[in-house]
């Protein structure tokens, strides 16, 4: 059975939140409406960065087209077996994007019969609008890493996929003997795409993405395969979805945008780590 998390917190005072219908609310009085689309919007006007944080509605348009032709699968299958693996009975997924790999998980978790009470949040209002569309079931957030909206000790695995872990937190929302499971990118991510948008690939020094000091690596496994973008309109959606379409430099998108297909290769490093 999938069920939501419903351990919330309020933004502002960190009081517990109930539901009442549409909306949750605190002791305090603050009361947050449950959109139409099933998602609560929890990062309040003065804790933004900017008026529309996050990936932009093209991002996640891009990430939603390119994602839904399978490309990522094999990882999403992999991010699955590995949370599944270990009883995970509470799951968030803090950096949920427009929920592909969260989707995927409660599917898998479905065919293994397995409960699982799941939660995602995201800072872009966009992902979470295209997230929450897919499964009702599960509690879907506009929040930012840096100040989620859960209580203390409140989940038991926590996915942090191509995201930016806030170590502090996550350490807070964790049970103890909690997971975190990462996704991030290995040296060779995608860089026949790099080759192609920029002058030079500097090769970045291969690192644990979190402090060593505070994190026990328990599990680490490369995913490494080669996919074929099939036209241009594929090509552009994997530029859009990513930081190297701002990063890269006009020539370099007019390269892009000259291709008519691409071989490219999917490096990552899955780790799982606990607490010290």
């Amino acid at each position: 059975m999938i069920e939501p998390v419903t351990n919330l917190i309020c933004p502002l005072d960190q009081q517990p939140l109930q539901r009442h219908d549409m909306s949750w609310r605190c002791n305090s009085g603050h009361s947050y409406d449950i959109a139409k689309q099933g998602y609560v919007n929890l990062l309040p006007v003065q804790k933004k960065r900017s008026k529309d944080p996050g990936d932009s509605k093209a991002m996640i348009q891009a990430r939603r087209r390119f994602l839904s032709q399978g490309f990522y699968q094999p990882l999403a299958e992999q991010v699955a077996a590995l949370t599944l693996a270990d009883d995970a009975s509470s799951l968030l997924d803090a950096g949920c994007g427009e929920g592909y790999y969260l989707q995927q998980l409660i599917q898998a978790a479905e065919r293994q019969g397995q409960s699982l009470q799941v939660a995602g949040l995201d800072i872009s209002k966009w992902a979470v609008q295209a997230a929450a569309k897919q499964d009702k079931r599960a509690t879907w957030m506009v929040a930012s890493n840096s100040a989620m909206p859960l209580a203390d000790n409140s989940v038991d695995t926590l996915l942090c996929l191509f995201g930016f872990p806030a170590e502090a937190e996550f350490e807070r929302v964790l049970k103890p003997g909690g997971r975190l499971i990462m996704v991030d990118p290995a040296s060779n991510h995608l860089n026949e795409l790099k080759q192609i948008i920029y002058p030079e690939v500097k090769a970045k020094p291969e690192q644990l993405p979190v402090n060593d000091s505070r994190w026990s690596l328990t599990q680490e496994q490369r995913i490494s395969y080669t996919v074929t973008l099939p036209d241009n309109d594929t090509i552009r959606d994997l530029l859009v979805m990513t930081p190297h379409l701002y990063r890269s430099s006009q020539a370099g998108r007019e390269r892009a945008e000259g291709l008519t297909t691409l071989d490219v290769t999917v490096d990552v490093w899955l780790r799982s780590f606990c607490n010290r």
